[in-house]
């Protein structure tokens, strides 16, 4: 797939279709890929990557890019699919300048789990059918790719690419997951219980902002964050209450339109669970407004922004334990 993606780059650079093309180039580790813009085709051969350790969604860069005049070209995975849709369903892309290319995932790797595996002075990782052969200071060890993958990809929600111009590939179907099973358990814990475990896992946030900058959703031009007269400008958590603040006004603001795209805990340094929050504002909103997928399609209405009469009434939600 690495030389697929590279040809059509350059192909679409040389012949002037695109002014530009967002992709992925090594970080300072092969396994740390990281976005990237190219504008020549000698670029593309030099510097594009993509592995499976290409996670970096690609869509919120493309509200920038499609402002910058031109035309740019976009690799977008099925789940970076959802989140390009959604935010042009919000208006924050300008369609017309960017060329989607469509590309088919078999999910992204972990290296932390390929780590915890045993694997100790990684060098390189390569894919070989189902599994990843992992080259070592130590010699090469095959692991499983399927146990390796990303925690969004392990529970992928979507094969399908839904929004695109050329699809590089066979188009994905949506399949079974049992992504709100983590959900599931916290909700079955005892409140004092469930506390605990948040604040165990917040109380680790050193506040980098990390998963607010990588949010295809938290695409405000100035967040409250930023607002010195908010009171909760950009700074270390002086209290508890404050490490519990920022990240629960966040999932409140994208509630209804969190794709679950998983960036937020993919980046997170501390490696905090924060799609959880996501997670649970999702699972709250299909039960009560019925299934809806953010980013699926460009007609639906999001449940927290349309008003039906069979809306859940607060009777409902006290039922549910709202007390």
């Amino acid at each position: 797939m690495q030389e697929r993606l590279k040809k059509k780059a350059v192909e679409l650079l040389k012949s002037g279709t695109v002014d530009r093309v967002l992709g992925w180039k090594s970080g300072e580790f092969f396994y740390d890929l990281t976005p990237a813009v190219f504008e020549t085709a000698e670029e593309v051969e030099r510097n594009f990557r993509f592995s499976p350790f290409s996670g970096a969604n690609l869509s919120k860069y493309c509200i920038a890019e499609s402002r910058k005049g031109g035309k740019v070209a976009v690799f977008l995975k099925p789940c970076d699919s959802f989140s390009f849709q959604q935010l042009c369903k919000e208006h924050r892309i300008l369609r017309e300048n960017v060329y989607i290319l469509g590309v088919p995932c078999d999910g992204m790797c972990d290296v932390e789990k390929i780590r915890d595996a045993g694997c100790i002075g990684i060098t390189e990782v390569r894919e070989d059918g189902e599994n990843l052969l992992a080259e070592t200071l130590y010699g090469t060890v095959s692991l499983p790719r399927k146990q390796m993958l990303l925690e969004r990809c392990a529970v992928c929600k979507s094969k399908r690419i839904v929004i695109f111009d050329e699809l590089l590939g066979d188009q994905g179907e949506d399949i079974p997951s049992d992504r709100f099973r983590e959900v599931e358990r916290l909700e079955a814990m005892a409140p004092e219980e469930r506390f605990t475990f948040w604040r165990s896992e917040l109380s680790r946030c050193i506040r980098c902002n990390a998963c607010r900058n990588v949010c295809p959703a938290c695409s405000c031009e100035k967040c409250v964050f930023d607002n010195p007269q908010s009171g909760v400008q950009n700074k270390a958590p002086a209290d508890p209450f404050e490490e519990n603040l920022f990240h629960i006004i966040r999932a409140f603001h994208v509630a209804g339109r969190c794709t679950d795209c998983g960036e937020c805990s993919r980046v997170c340094p501390q490696k905090i669970p924060l799609h959880l929050l996501n997670r649970k504002l999702i699972r709250d909103m299909n039960e009560l407004y019925g299934p809806y997928q953010a980013g699926a399609d460009m007609d639906s209405l999001p449940p927290m922004t349309a008003y039906t009469l069979d809306d859940a009434e607060p009777s409902i939600v006290y039922a549910r334990g709202g007390k």
